[in-house]
């Protein structure tokens, strides 16, 4: 979306505001050589069916593919495109998305190759409003958005569902690797409608060219697109074959880590075919402190006990790609072995062996009609398992062994039909409507006493859904933009949990005081609905605001737990009582996104009637047993989790900005800042659990059409609201971040390769002590020390 500059001070009554004219106007002068606000456009994957948004992101090519919007004319769109004049491309201008109803965050390629994190939480830990569950660091963290984690968080790639179990346990893995990744979205508000319910917090929606929409170009570089193809980039069908090769390495030194990966894209006439395949390894890292805060007596030797970890993965996909549309599958597969840490895990040598196979499907079409603009759809299904390796006995060591298993056999399909913009008289409107089907098969069986009713977790389970959402935009001009969408799903879910679960017990001395097995059969229909008003303003101002009213069904997990998960160190007691979770949410913002000050600043308020948690409960069990504090049996190894509903608020706000102050050794150098904040609280005025702190940060950046360097501080204060029961206080921290990158064009005929993107990230430059407060092992796992990651990208 591009805004006319405006000199209007009617607004003028803010400071603020008249910052943005000033940057613009004084700065922009001195900065026109290199400033972000020449920097080409692309667009990035769209998280509705109606609105392609653009973010002001660096491009290393000259040529920008076009793609067709809704309603614009579909024949021009076919034609080439004239390759625009472009300033000299520039990595680390900030992404803002301007034409949502609701924030995005962008995390493009080259971040995601200077980052080089195992895991999504991991890589989105330091964004505002964002941070990760950290349970295992660098092997198992999965993103938490605006204190919302696993069943109200969506992770999808490609359009389908990531599968694996990190909705199950903040000690499973994300099986959606970044080295194979080639952009990161995080997708809040009605967009996020289509994923489904579960994605109240937002969705995280990763991308790659797994499944080929465009046929791959030679002749140069360009910056791929990944998302729902025009006719534009068909142009090219019938065109000579075409191979492309990039390489991605890294190795680090807190982890003593490498890792590596291959990716390869070819294609001629109407055939695509992607092929990747990558592998990572780590030692256990190094920590700058003593990891366990309440156990003084075990040996560390300055390294996180018990936190190794390897992966490797590998995909093949291929698209037929025609006049029209295109469409593609691939199949993909994931695996890792990762060890858990804390005082639990090291004593029990805790340890993951996880693999998933995947196939996944993608195609639209765009008929030559009057009323059907596109037809699009996604499938996907998912064969996973996990085993949870440990001792039996920590006194013998011949006791390792399985001490758990969990599987997820998913599949869904959702397919989408966009009309083509009809005049209204009072506005153009634009529709989608869209149908999703699932069906989820859950175990978790345990070898170690199968006759107990405490057996398996929650194994055997089943969960059916289906559901159908309609968006509409309106456009009543090219400035003023409404949306109202509306969802309505059925969800089944069937499973086996004992009749009552008593929170003290012991089967040793009452084998009756859980009750008998009782088959369950629950159904519930979620409704949802959202409307939103986006507004331009001057001085490439956007101002947005959204209403929503979402309802979600319960999990397997929260309704059917029922024993101990041994790698979280719990005694999970579900609840097949649970009703719909409602939320009501408003949510403001304002951006930028060009000139040389580009920012987005949010608030948002959501009121939960009957939010679900798991609650700690301050009693501790075994496999059988459960005693309170008074027991003199306490405290026994397992801390008890009771899934519980009450209503609650969460409040809060998110700011990020970058300035571009002026031309520097032929560049540009400015100033960064971020700060977000999040308070939760239940209506008795006690806390949510596991909220994370108030953040605030600031830096340096100096970039010109090569080089890139940067420094920044995130300091995170201590999060004293905490709940009444089973959590702890947790300190503040600074975390220090440096970097400098070099990328370039690099003649082929050297030895083969076109273009190179070579680096050094500095991470926790100060080594201080930090610790997680939305990790329930925390107060045992240090985040990483100090340590260096180099890491070169290859293209051929």
């Amino acid at each position: 979306m591009t805004f006319k500059k405006k000199r209007a001070f009617h607004f003028g009554g803010a400071s603020w505001l008249l910052l943005c004219a000033v940057a613009d106007g004084a700065l922009a002068q001195d900065a026109a050589p290199s400033s972000s606000t020449q920097l080409p456009e692309i667009t990035v994957t769209a998280p509705s069916p109606i609105v392609r948004r653009r973010a002001v992101v660096p491009s290393r090519t000259p040529v920008r593919v076009a793609r067709t919007a809704p309603g614009q004319n579909r024949q021009r769109a076919a034609e080439p495109q004239a390759a625009p004049v472009a300033a000299a491309p520039q990595q680390g201008v900030l992404p803002i998305v301007t034409d949502q109803f609701a924030t995005v965050t962008v995390v493009p390629n080259e971040e995601i190759r200077r980052q080089g994190t195992a895991q999504l939480g991991d890589l989105l830990f330091s964004k505002p409003g964002i941070t990760g569950s950290t349970f295992a660091p660098g092997a198992a963290s999965r993103p938490i958005i605006r204190g919302l984690d696993v069943n109200r968080v969506g992770i999808v790639e490609n359009g389908t569902n990531a599968g694996g179990a990190s909705d199950l346990g903040e000690d499973h893995f994300v099986p959606v690797d970044p080295l194979a990744t080639n952009q990161v979205e995080v997708i809040r508000g009605p967009a996020a409608m289509r994923y489904g319910s579960t994605s109240i917090g937002g969705v995280v929606s990763a991308t790659n060219n797994r499944i080929p929409d465009t046929l791959p170009t030679c002749a140069a570089a360009p910056f791929q697109t990944y998302g729902l193809p025009a006719k534009a980039p068909l142009a090219n069908v019938g065109s000579p074959s075409c191979v492309t090769v990039e390489t991605r390495t890294a190795v680090s030194s807190v982890d003593r880590g490498v890792d590596g990966g291959i990716l390869i894209d070819a294609g001629g006439g109407n055939f695509a075919v992607h092929a990747d395949a990558y592998g990572r390894k780590a030692s256990d890292y190094s920590i700058p402190g003593y990891p366990y805060l309440f156990d003084q007596t075990r040996p560390v030797n300055g390294r996180q006990p018990n936190s190794a970890m390897q992966a490797a993965g590998a995909s093949i996909g291929g698209s037929y790609i025609f006049d029209g549309g295109f469409i593609g599958a691939a199949i993909t597969q994931n695996d890792t072995l990762y060890r858990i840490p804390g005082i639990d895990g090291a004593d029990h040598q805790t340890r993951i062996d996880a693999r998933q196979t995947k196939f996944t499907a993608k195609g639209e079409y765009r008929p030559d009609a009057a009323a059907i603009d596109a037809v699009r759809f996604w499938a996907g299904a998912t064969n996973y398992k996990h085993d949870e390796i440990g001792l039996a006995d920590p006194a013998d060591l011949s006791s390792l062994g399985v001490r758990q298993s969990f599987t997820n056999k998913e599949q869904e399909g959702r397919v989408e039909v966009q009309m083509a913009p009809f005049n209204a008289r009072f506005a153009a409107v634009t529709t989608a409507f869209g149908l999703q089907a699932g069906h989820q098969e859950l175990t978790a069986p345990s070898p170690d006493d199968p006759t107990s009713p405490l057996n398996g977790l929650f194994d055997p389970n089943k969960n059916n859904r289906v559901a159908g959402y309609v968006f509409n935009e309106f456009k009543f001009s090219d400035s003023t933009k409404a949306q109202i969408a509306g969802r309505i799903e059925h969800v089944s879910l069937s499973g086996t949990t004992p009749a009552f679960v008593p929170e003290l017990f012991d089967l040793n001395v009452d084998p009756a005081a859980i009750g008998p097995a009782t088959p369950r059969n629950l159904n519930f229909t979620p409704k949802s609905v959202s409307v939103g008003l986006l507004q331009d303003l001057p001085w490439g101002l956007v101002a947005s605001i959204t209403g929503q009213y979402v309802e979600r069904a319960p999990k397997p997990a929260e309704l059917f737990s029922r024993g101990a998960h041994d790698a979280t160190a719990t005694f999970d007691i579900g609840n097949p009582n649970l009703g719909i979770e409602t939320a009501k949410s408003i949510e403001i913002g304002l951006r930028r996104a060009t000139g040389p000050l580009r920012f987005e600043v949010t608030a948002y308020y959501t009121k939960f009637s009957g939010f679900i948690f798991r609650r700690l409960t301050g009693n501790t069990c075994e496999d059988v047993a459960c005693v309170g504090p008074a027991d003199p049996a306490f405290p026994l190894e397992l801390n008890q989790a009771i899934y519980s509903q009450r209503d609650a608020t969460f409040r809060g706000g998110e700011f990020q900005s970058q300035l571009d102050v002026g031309p520097l050794n032929g560049g540009i150098w400015g100033v960064e800042n971020q700060f977000d904040v999040v308070r939760a609280t239940f209506n008795d005025g006690t806390n949510v659990p596991r909220i994370p702190p108030v953040r605030v940060g600031g830096g340096l950046f100096w970039r010109d059409a090569n080089w890139l360097t940067r420094i920044n501080l995130l300091h995170a204060f201590a999060q004293n609201d905490i709940a009444p029961i089973g959590e702890t206080p947790t300190a503040g921290y600074n975390l220090l971040k440096a970097e400098v990158s070099y990328k370039t064009k690099l003649d082929p005929s050297w030895f083969g390769a076109r273009e190179m993107m070579v680096g050094l990230v500095g991470n926790n430059l100060l080594n201080e002590n930090i610790r997680n407060s939305t990790s329930f092992n925390k107060d045992q796992v240090l985040l990483p020390g100090i340590g260096v990651r180099a890491f070169a990208n290859l293209k051929f």
